[in-house]
């Protein structure tokens, strides 16, 4: 399997599902709470850009504007921020 594949199989299966999880169960807090706190805002709003940015790199994958070394760099980035549990996966916020 290509890093290419590899990156996109990750992104899909992984990452992007674990952030939709992660905004369901603030949305579910939400609605037992009948309020959103600044914090939960502010977390909703880093996971949309986030998974922005993460739709991104797969359009880049589709459309095969990304290079394989490239994609190797962000798949060992995802995989140690999952050990380390962090939220950014490596990614360096632009701005």
């Amino acid at each position: 399997m290509s890093y290419l594949q590899e990156l996109e199989e990750l992104l899909t299966k992984s990452v992007i599902p674990d952030l939709d999880e992660r905004l369901d169960e603030i949305f579910e807090e939400i609605a037992d709470n009948k309020e959103a706190s600044e914090d939960a805002k502010d977390e909703i709003e880093e996971l949309r850009e986030f998974k922005a940015d993460l739709q991104d790199v797969l359009d880049d994958i589709q459309s095969g504007d990304i290079e394989e070394d490239e994609c190797k760099e962000l798949i060992d980035d995802i995989k140690e921020a999952q050990k380390g549990d962090e939220e950014d996966f490596g990614f360096v916020e632009e701005d």
